[in-house]
């Protein structure tokens, strides 16, 4: 391949990967994630074939936001919009989204800066207020469900699930919303615990409200985001469907586990880092090619981690930092990454100490394309990817079940009757 082609096929790859992930770009692209991690990194050359794939790539995404929709949406507890990311990479429409945190929202408005309606707090909402929709999506707080939540709240002697007074209830206000507006999908997502918390009696609760209350089919599904990213983290999917179904979330193939590793999101420092314009070098040092050393950890910090690691080591548990390269898949990325990064720092080699993950490498880490924008600390970005859900893996779940729908709605308008 000339030398000129070869410039321009990486310059396109490039381009790309600010609008797409890793394997939102291999679905495309008919080949696998590993493939486009080692175009990526130079390790081998696309067929020129895969220029013209690319350019179309980029001009479908280019004009995505002006094609009519397939379905619409709401986007409930939107956080900083990575079920919507999914969704529209599914092709449906956001019509409405609510996010109670400030910040968050000053992410989400950052990126789709086009909404008109938004409603702060979802439990001050009348559902008048919500628009008719065909797709229910809410990824409802997890604290007081998650392990590490549960475990903190029980320290601070609060009370957690359904009877913690601030987050708990938040589920019932999805609900109030489902039984005004009758969505013909509903999915929502949290963590693995939610399935076994207060001994299965809470998501007891909330399949009976889905299924006897309203009415709707419901299927859940543990997945592990290491299938579209190098992180090893588990969340549960809650799908209900209107009318009735047949469907099983376990019938959804999955790619295999352990192709895809941190060297797909890492910056690169061999002179092949994109160039970000809104990360303004915050992130990443392009005139020396490396990461600014603020991320990483004083000699203070990790003595200090070290010695908790071999405190615990001695005792016969687990608790410690996770020491990762190129080729690691990370533990699960936390919303407390911010305090010390421990669950997931990248080795530097003997002679320096490791480093925390840059809010880039975090927000690739969580499957959001580089054109992403990450308006706020470096704080609040650290928190805000990690309550986040990992956008490839949702998008894969959306295309699944929105296809369903959309298939079980034409259906119905072909033969003339309407869905109760």
């Amino acid at each position: 391949m000339p030398m000129q082609d070869t410039d321009s096929i990486q310059e396109l790859l490039y381009h790309a990967k600010q609008l797409y992930s890793i394997p939102q770009m291999a679905r495309e692209l008919e080949v696998s994630s590993s493939t486009v991690s080692r175009w990526l990194s130079h390790k081998s050359m696309p067929k020129p074939y895969v220029a013209d794939r690319l350019h179309n790539l980029i001009h479908d995404r280019s004009r995505s936001r002006s094609r009519p929709a397939d379905f619409t949406f709401v986007d409930l507890f939107a956080g900083i919009g990575g079920l919507r990311l999914a969704f529209e990479y599914a092709g449906g429409r956001c019509v409405f989204s609510s996010e109670l945190d400030s910040y968050c929202r000053k992410t989400y408005l950052s990126n789709f800066p086009d909404d008109e309606v938004r409603i702060d707090d979802i439990k001050e909402a009348s559902a008048c207020d919500v628009p008719e929709h065909d797709v229910l999506v809410a990824g409802f707080p997890c604290q007081p469900f998650s392990l590490a939540g549960v475990s903190k709240l029980n320290s601070l002697k609060r009370k957690h699930g359904f009877d913690n007074e601030t987050n708990g209830p938040l589920f019932f206000d999805v609900a109030r919303i489902i039984e005004a507006r009758r969505p013909g999908v509903v999915v929502l997502e949290n963590v693995k615990n939610l399935r076994s918390h207060d001994k299965g009696k809470t998501f007891s609760v909330i399949v009976k409200t889905l299924h006897d209350e309203l009415g709707y089919t419901v299927d859940d599904r543990i997945i592990d985001a290491q299938r579209w990213v190098p992180q090893h983290r588990e969340r549960i999917v809650i799908v209900a469907f209107r009318n009735p179904v047949l469907f099983s979330l376990e019938n959804i193939p999955m790619p295999e586990k352990g192709y895809i590793t941190l060297e797909s999101v890492l910056h690169r420092t061999d002179g092949n880092e994109p160039i970000l314009e809104h990360d303004a070098g915050r992130y990443f040092d392009h005139r020396y090619n490396r990461v600014p050393e603020k991320y990483t950890l004083s000699d203070h910090l990790w003595s200090y981690l070290q010695s908790y690691a071999a405190k615990h080591r001695s005792l016969g548990n687990g608790f410690g930092f996770g020491l990762v390269n190129r080729d690691s898949i990370a533990r699960t990325l936390s919303a407390r990454y911010h305090k010390d990064g421990s669950e997931i720092l990248v080795d530097q080699g003997p002679k320096k100490n490791p480093r925390r993950l840059t809010p880039r490498e975090a927000a690739r880490l969580m499957g959001f394309p580089d054109s992403f924008v990450i308006p706020v600390s470096d704080t609040r970005a650290y928190r805000q990817f990690g309550n986040a859900v990992v956008v490839p893996a949702f998008a894969h779940i959306a295309k699944y079940v929105t296809s369903m729908f959309v298939q079980s709605r034409d259906e119905v308008e072909i033969n003339g009757y309407s869905q109760p």
